[in-house]
């Protein structure tokens, strides 16, 4: 198979240089240019047609969002990673640039060891992103997970949703801002929400869903109440878990151990909503890659909970929720846009679908 073709646009000379080498030392990858702003950017996708271009955020004549609008015009099909700096400026950068279509992001976090430990720290995950957002018919096909059990017969009436769940990573933020924003001010549920992204980009991201929902959004932190029309994020490298005391469920959020590499982890939420929420809980696994949210989905499913999972069609990836159907734990499969609904329609206050 030809290696994924490469543009990589960032105005610093070193940044270019680097990252060019560490891409083209894997067979899979190869940079076909380079770009030291958006205006050149532009004028290479038209001349050498690249499968995927990184993009940096913050540069001159023609800066990252402004590349990425044009873009979209351009050659709306071509996947973008923004590659941006670990600071609040980038990171709510970052979220706009995902709003207006950027497929995936990669952040450059900072160093005393130089550009080499940076490229070193990016390489695993600027390698598999770039990898698994080139979309080509020989390897848009999905590779089938392992089934390991059939489909348990679901109750005809669902136990009363009690709280809602929610995985997401890849292709996440854009998919919960359509989600969290079609939810109705009267939610008689909580929501709490796994995004895998970094500390202070989960803040960010619950101040945007603050800004377009009803209900109110926060930033998880340990000890807070879980109540009816409040949606919880978990914040970047804490894992997100409840608990039951005396005087009702309240949020935990620690350092355990990743889990899927990946902390927070969908899984460690899903898994204690089961034990917290038993048959109360509604699961719903969003757009992302891997298969984070498989083994919670089990765990809901096993207390007799329901599981939601959006379409293949409608995801950037769809390996996180097409795990959860090909392992036949999901109750329904839903496009991004009718997902909201189904989820009001499945929390009904008398335990039924309307």
């Amino acid at each position: 198979m030809n290696p994924i073709r490469v543009l990589v646009v960032d105005d610093a000379a070193v940044v270019r240089r680097q990252v060019s080498l560490l891409l083209d030392a894997d067979p899979g990858l190869e940079v076909v240019a380079t770009a030291p702003n958006g205006r050149i950017a532009l004028a290479k996708v038209e001349q050498f047609q690249p499968d995927v271009v990184l993009l940096d955020l913050e540069m001159p004549e023609l800066d990252g969002l402004e590349t990425l609008k044009l873009l979209r015009q351009r050659a709306p099909d071509l996947p973008v990673v923004m590659f941006s700096a670990l600071t609040e400026r980038a990171g709510m950068l970052t979220l706009e640039a995902l709003a207006l279509g950027a497929r995936d992001y990669v952040t450059k976090p900072t160093s005393a060891g130089g550009m080499n430990v940076t490229v070193e720290a990016v390489r695993d995950e600027l390698v598999r992103k770039l990898k698994a957002l080139n979309v080509r018919p020989a390897s848009a096909t999905m590779a089938p997970f392992p089934v390991t059990r059939a489909p348990q017969p679901r109750p005809l009436v669902p136990a009363r949703v009690e709280a809602i769940v929610i995985g997401a990573s890849t292709g996440g933020p854009g998919a919960l801002v359509r989600v969290v924003s079609a939810l109705p001010a009267d939610l008689p549920v909580p929501v709490l929400v796994v995004q895998h992204m970094p500390p202070l980009f989960t803040r960010l991201l619950a101040e945007r869903l603050q800004g377009v929902s009803p209900l109110c959004v926060r930033e998880a932190v340990t000890g807070a109440s879980v109540r009816a029309g409040s949606v919880w994020v978990a914040p970047g490298d804490f894992h997100l878990a409840v608990c039951r005391d005396a005087t009702g469920v309240r949020l935990l959020t620690h350092q355990g151990p990743a889990e899927n590499a990946c902390r927070p982890a969908v899984d460690l939420l899903f898994r204690s909503a089961a034990e917290v929420y038993g048959a109360g809980v509604l699961a719903v696994v969003l757009t992302g890659m891997g298969q984070d949210g498989l083994r919670g989905c089990r765990k809901v499913s096993e207390a007799g909970g329901q599981v939601v999972v959006q379409d293949q069609a409608s995801c950037v990836i769809g390996s996180m929720p097409g795990a959860v159907e090909q392992a036949g734990l999901a109750d329904a499969v839903v496009p991004l846009d009718a997902l909201a609904l189904e989820l009001v329609r499945r929390v009904d206050p008398r335990g039924r679908r309307t």
